[in-house]
């Protein structure tokens, strides 16, 4: 059953693959059309996994909230992989465990955490895709 929510993402990341401005995190449900375009744009990518009742994701949310507003990143395409939801899209970016977050340059990853819910190490790891 599509959700408002499910809609407004997609259209989010509609608006990302057609090469619009970065969403905010949160906005954009990640999709393999969305992360490819952006891949091909030479775009820094955040890609966040994320599970609606993980803590630790919780507390990385406001973190990158934060980042995603600053100056710095404001040229980041941030997806959102749901955990739980997204088995397939987990396994393909060889992520283990929710409250992991890859940074891409590109085609190129860069970096990649689990955990980390410090803000300043969570923005060292997103300046390696600048």
């Amino acid at each position: 059953m599509l959700t408002r929510r499910t809609l407004l993402k997609a259209a989010a990341c509609a608006a990302c693959a057609a090469g619009l401005p970065a969403v905010a995190l949160g906005g954009g449900l990640f999709t393999q059309a969305a992360f490819e375009a952006a891949q091909k744009a030479g775009r820094p990518i955040l890609v966040d996994i994320s599970a609606s009742w993980c803590s630790t994701c919780k507390a990385q949310k406001p973190i990158l909230s934060a980042l995603s507003k600053s100056e710095t990143f404001k040229d980041f395409v941030m997806l959102e992989v749901d955990f739980d939801s997204q088995k397939d899209v987990v396994r393909a970016l060889k992520a283990r465990n929710q409250s992991t977050l890859i940074v891409f340059k590109g085609i190129n990853e860069v970096g990649r955490s689990v955990g980390d819910t410090d803000p300043d190490s969570i923005e060292a790891l997103l300046s390696k895709a600048l």
